[in-house]
């Protein structure tokens, strides 16, 4: 696992699509709403790019963000929560995303809302095993 400027990224031991699909399947046995799957490298493909495999998940829960979106507005520019799945030239596949106590830190958030978005992390754990 790396930080950098706020962004964590942890190895992935599978595919770009299967490390997605396996944190889309957490987080559907959790209740979590899935707002989107962007296939990153499709869309560069539709346009004639070319990109490695690439993307990206939105997901969240009302009932965890709205108090934060309460306390602190502008946390609705990195609501709902993404992570993103992308391969590196090397190979290897990562999976990144926000470090909650960045966006503690970031909107000035109490460690008791920070508990809505530190979800995150254990769920992206299990995932990668």
């Amino acid at each position: 696992m790396n930080a950098n400027n706020g962004v964590i990224s942890q190895l992935s031991p599978y595919s770009v699509t299967e490390t997605i699909d396996r944190l889309a399947a957490i987080l559907q046995a959790k209740s979590i709403t899935i707002f989107a799957r962007i296939d990153q490298q499709a869309e560069a493909e539709k346009v004639g790019l070319s990109l490695r495999p690439t993307q990206l998940l939105l997901f969240g829960n009302p009932k965890a963000g709205t108090p934060l979106m309460i306390a602190e507005p502008t946390i609705a520019l990195d609501l709902p929560l993404k992570v993103l799945a992308w391969e590196s030239a090397d190979g290897n596949v990562w999976l990144s995303y926000n470090d909650p106590h960045y966006l503690q830190q970031r909107f000035s958030l109490s460690n008791e809302l920070l508990k809505n978005i530190a979800i995150i992390t254990p769920l992206i754990d299990q995932a990668l095993l």
